[in-house]
């Protein structure tokens, strides 16, 4: 589609940049401009029917409920994420939908945010690899993808006001390169700018944000949509570089940009620009095509779902369960499965598994028995006792009791964050109890944010983390169980002992709509493994019904610094299952603190009984670098690095080193540069020593060494007032000539 925009009027131009409605942009029947329909997403089509409220939170059309970023992001299986992507395209198609909206890639900075289901994990690398998948695979298939909520929307609590206070290093390092590999990878059709203001300013007209790091930085060609109700300021968000308001103001903004460019005060090539990039997304297909495979969709939900399941614990090899027993189910999860977040991404499903069901269901081939009770009641006027007397009394039937526990939709939803990581207190009492009285105690969990295991963990058997799991997460449920299918999920986000523990425990989420990232890079795991902070259950742990080893480690040195790295895994058990080979880098001789290792890439494989594999990654500079805020740009420190093959961030596998020559950096001078600085650096400080010393005796150059240690951070400016003019300015100003003449980065 080809539309001549000279040809419209500024009016019309401006009507394109906010929406009809809720959920479709404006259609200009004259010029051959249609209208297109966004929607939410991720894991599934929240498609409304037209002029369903006016809100967008009522139902929705029936379509798959897959599993959310959170289960996604802890089977650490890029295919898996791009099956999902897949998936959720083709329903999108049927519907008619242009862009979905999603994925989100933002990181998990506290566990309590109340949004982080839809997050896959509090790391970078590993959030941006999944997003990345999702988004190829979906835009394969025909709608566009929206990445969000473009930046640092990391909570909540006034998310629409609060102002995220993070210095450049840690947006760099941290809270961009998500975002940043899914626009350079897949090409996203639209990034969605969040709530939320970026060091005092709007996201919604941050042009540092929209512009220089999006557009310039990145290379971002598509169109920026404001978050549902984000725009606080519509000509300064064109200015920004942001595109398309959502949803529709009736009118009121679009007269503002008409009335801002007659004043002259708004370039009308910025709108023009903004236009034709919102009307590139009416070259997405907006046609509904033929209804989906609704059966296939929920088979495809239940293996996805089956394959994020994290198994934390299994001691006395209580999981999977022996055929024969007597099985006691506890818990209204069983039979009222929690397999959503709350929200704007909630599905209207096309069907629900219950846990219970399925596990009756296998139950037939393995000749178990099967009990169940409620156990506890979401309601709190639930009569409690009498539940747990019940509950207890089906355990001390049994040989083994399943409890299903985890949050409801009270505890945790967009819109608000957690107060507690803790279960609530009639599920502890209740783990316990039936803990007290079964021979043995599987606890399954689900749960959209980690929750503490503290207090109940070591009187179970068995933990399962299942997350929110989709619509068919019951039959997943019940297939790790029983073991038709082996657990092989890792968690992507760690487990601490306490809220306390957590890095960002004291800013978080902040006072008085600010809110102060002072860990800086020390994000989760990060800031666990180079503290040496204990927690419960590390980034990367997962456990399977078989087990792996690790050999053969090489690792190589090619052009450009480009690190190649070999590792060979076996099957040493006796079921076959799936490995994550987890690639951490340490090391290395930073000006900067860093991390004591952190995850650069990973593989997951599926290996038969016996079966070995050789896993190859590559590393690329990148991942040896650091974001240097004085240059403005990534650079790599010269040193010797670790290269490590972890079980989980906290346990090395295997390690080997490399060293790398790094960048070469000679930082120009001012008079504003510190003393140090001036008699560091390679060049100008043999010079300006000479000078300095000259006709000094041995013992006199000897303390004014030691002299200087003293004043190596005053500026050079005032170094020279206190030493009355030791070395004259003129020879100063040669010597920062020079410096700027010598200065390299390679």
């Amino acid at each position: 589609m080809t539309i001549d925009i000279s040809q419209l009027t500024l009016e019309q131009k401006a009507s394109l940049l906010s929406g009809r409605d809720f959920w479709t942009t404006k259609n200009i029947d004259s010029a051959g401009i249609p209208s297109i329909t966004l929607t939410d997403g991720p894991h599934g089509v929240r498609r409304q029917v037209e002029d369903a409220d006016h809100l967008g939170i009522n139902a929705s059309l029936p379509s798959t409920c897959f599993p959310p970023a959170v289960a996604v992001g802890s089977s650490w299986d890029p295919e898996l994420a791009a099956r999902v992507g897949a998936a959720v395209g083709r329903e999108g198609r049927a519907f008619g939908v242009s862009v979905i909206l999603g994925p989100g890639v933002n990181i998990k900075r506290s566990p309590l945010c109340g949004r982080n289901f839809e997050y896959y994990s509090e790391d970078p690398y590993l959030s941006g690899v999944m997003g990345a998948a999702h988004v190829t695979a979906l835009q394969e298939i025909g709608p566009g993808a929206s990445v969000k909520h473009f930046a640092a929307n990391n909570q909540e609590t006034d998310r629409m006001r609060v102002s995220a206070e993070v210095d450049e290093r840690t947006l760099r390092e941290i809270y961009f390169p998500a975002f940043e590999r899914v626009v350079t990878e897949s090409k996203p059709a639209t990034v969605m700018c969040s709530y939320n203001k970026l060091n005092g300013v709007d996201a919604s007209h941050n042009r540092w944000l929209l512009t220089d790091v999006l557009r310039t930085g990145w290379g971002f060609e598509g169109a920026v949509v404001s978050d549902w109700g984000a725009v606080s300021d519509r000509v300064s968000g064109i200015a920004a570089g942001m595109d398309l308001e959502m949803p529709g103001s009736g009118g009121f903004t679009d007269q503002q940009i008409v009335d801002t460019v007659h004043a002259g005060a708004l370039d009308e090539r910025l709108v023009d620009a903004a236009v034709k990039r919102v009307l590139a997304l009416a070259e997405l297909p907006y046609d509904a095509t033929e209804d989906f495979d609704v059966e296939g969709h929920h088979m495809l939900a239940r293996e996805l779902a089956a394959d994020s399941v994290v198994l934390l614990k299994n001691d006395n090899n209580a999981l999977p369960l022996a055929e024969n027993i007597k099985i006691a189910v506890i818990g209204g999860f069983a039979t009222e499965p929690r397999f959503q977040g709350g929200g704007s991404s909630h599905i209207n499903p096309t069907r629900v598994d219950a846990a219970l069901d399925a596990i009756r269901d296998q139950s037939k081939t393995t000749g178990a028995i099967v009990e169940y009770a409620r156990g506890f009641s979401l309601d709190a006027r639930g009569d409690t006792k009498a539940l747990l007397g019940e509950a207890v009394q089906v355990a001390d039937r049994a040989d083994i009791a399943v409890v299903f526990a985890g949050l409801g939709d009270r505890e945790e939803s967009e819109g608000f964050d957690r107060e507690s990581l803790s279960l609530p207190k009639n599920q502890i009492e209740l783990i316990l109890a039936v803990a007290a009285t079964a021979p043995q105690t599987v606890v399954v969990l689900s749960n959209g944010g980690v929750v503490s295991v503290e207090g109940w963990h070591d009187e179970v058997d068995a933990i399962v983390e299942g997350w929110l799991l989709g619509q068919a997460g019951g039959s997943a449920l019940s297939d790790i169980l029983f073991g038709r299918v082996n657990p092989s999920g890792h968690l992507a986000e760690s487990i601490p002992l306490r809220l306390e523990d957590n890095p960002s425990w004291l800013n978080f989420p902040g006072e008085q709509l600010h809110v102060r990232y002072g860990e800086g890079v020390f994000v989760g795991y990060r800031y666990y493994t180079t503290a040496h902070v204990p927690v419960r259950y590390p980034f990367g742990h997962g456990l399977s019904y078989t087990s792996f080893s690790t050999d053969a480690l090489k690792v190589r040195v090619s052009e450009n610094e480009r690190v190649e790295v070999e590792v060979e895994v076996t099957n040493v058990g006796k079921r076959a299952g799936k490995h994550v080979v987890q690639l951490y880098v340490g090391g290395g001789d930073p000006p900067v603190r860093r991390p004591v290792r952190e995850l650069k890439n990973f593989a997951k494989v599926h290996l038969q009984p016996g079966e070995s594999a050789t896993v190859h990654l590559v590393l690329d500079r990148r991942a040896f670098a650091y974001w240097d805020v004085e240059f403005e740009r990534w650079v790599v420190p010269k040193g010797t690095y670790s290269i490590q093959i972890c079980a989980d961030a906290s346990t090395v596998l295997r390690q080997a080193t490399v060293t790398l020559a790094g960048d070469t950096l000679t930082r120009p001078l001012t008079m504003e540069s510190a003393v140090s600085s001036w008699f560091g650096h390679p060049i100008v400080g043999p010079l300006i020593e000479r000078k300095l010393t000259a006709g000094m005796s041995e013992e006199q150059a000897a303390m004014n060494d030691e002299q200087l240690k003293m004043v190596g951070s005053m500026r050079m400016q005032q170094f020279i007032a206190f030493t009355n003019g030791a070395v004259p300015a003129e020879y100063l100003e040669q010597l920062i000539a020079l410096s700027a003449a010598s200065k390299a980065v390679s």
